[in-house]
C-alpha cells in the first residue's frame, strides 16, 4: 500500500501543478494584457481582450491561449467526459488565437468571416469551462463523504461557472443592441470588462481545483 501511494502521489501533484497553471493563465492573461499594451506599447484599453491581437500584445494573447489549450490537451480528468471536455477546450482555445477578431473598422469580407469564426470559437471556449466548473469539478466520489472544504469548493466551482454565464449573456445582448445605444455603451469597453471577469473567474475555479485554494486540510 506504501509503495502505491508513493508512486500515485507525483502523478496527483502533477495534476494539482496542472490545474494551477491554468489557473496562473487565465488570471494573469486580463492584467499582463492592459499593463504590457499601457507601459509597454503606450496603448489604451481596447474594446475586448481579443482586440489585443492588434496590439503589441499580439504574442501574449496567442501564446498564453495556446499554452492553456496545451495543458487542457494534456489533463486527464476521473471520466472520459472530462478528457473530452479537455480536447474541446484546448481545440477551442487554439481556435481563439489563430483566428482573430476582425480589427476595428474592419471593411474586408474575409476580415468579418474570421471575425465570425473567432466569436464562435470564443463561445464555444467559455461553454465549456462553464461546464467544467458547474459540472465537472463539483462530482464528488459517491463512495465517500465531501469534506467541508470540497463543499466549499464546490460553492467557488458554481459561482464562478455562474458569473461567467452571466457575462457570456451580457456580452451578447451587448452585440444585439441598437446601434445608437450599443455606440454609447461601448466608449466604456463593456466587452473588455465581461471578459476580463469572465477569464478571471475561470482562473479561479481551476486555481481552487488545483488546491491552490481551499486546499482540503491533513
Amino acid at each position: 500500500m506504501t509503495t502505491k501511494l508513493s508512486n500515485e502521489s507525483p502523478l496527483i501533484f502533477s495534476y494539482l501543478s496542472l490545474r494551477k497553471a491554468v489557473g496562473i493563465l487565465g488570471t494573469a492573461l486580463p492584467f499582463v494584457l492592459f499593463l504590457g499594451g499601457w507601459i509597454i506599447f503606450q496603448t489604451g484599453i481596447q474594446p475586448s481582450i481579443s482586440s489585443y491581437y492588434h496590439t503589441g500584445m499580439r504574442d501574449v494573447f496567442v501564446g498564453t491561449l495556446c499554452a492553456i489549450g496545451v495543458f487542457l490537451l494534456s489533463y486527464k480528468g476521473y471520466e472520459h467526459a472530462d478528457n473530452i471536455a479537455g480536447n474541446l477546450t484546448c481545440l477551442f482555445a487554439v481556435g481563439v488565437a489563430l483566428f482573430p477578431t476582425a480589427p476595428t473598422g474592419a471593411e474586408s469580407g474575409v476580415a468579418k468571416t474570421i471575425g465570425i469564426i473567432h466569436l464562435v470559437f470564443a463561445a464555444l471556449f467559455f461553454l465549456t469551462l462553464i461546464y467544467f466548473s458547474l459540472v465537472l469539478f463539483t462530482k464528488t466520489n459517491p463512495r465517500k463523504k465531501p469534506t467541508p472544504r470540497k463543499l466549499q469548493r464546490n460553492n467557488v466551482y458554481k459561482a464562478c461557472g455562474y458569473i461567467m454565464a452571466v457575462c457570456i449573456f451580457l456580452s451578447a445582448v451587448y452585440y444585439l443592441l441598437p446601434g445608437d445605444l450599443a455606440a454609447i455603451i461601448g466608449k466604456y469597453n463593456p466587452i473588455y470588462w465581461l471578459e476580463a471577469a469572465a477569464i478571471v473567474t475561470f482562473g479561479i475555479s481551476w486555481l481552487t481545483k488545483g488546491e491552490a485554494i481551499l486546499k482540503d486540510e491533513i
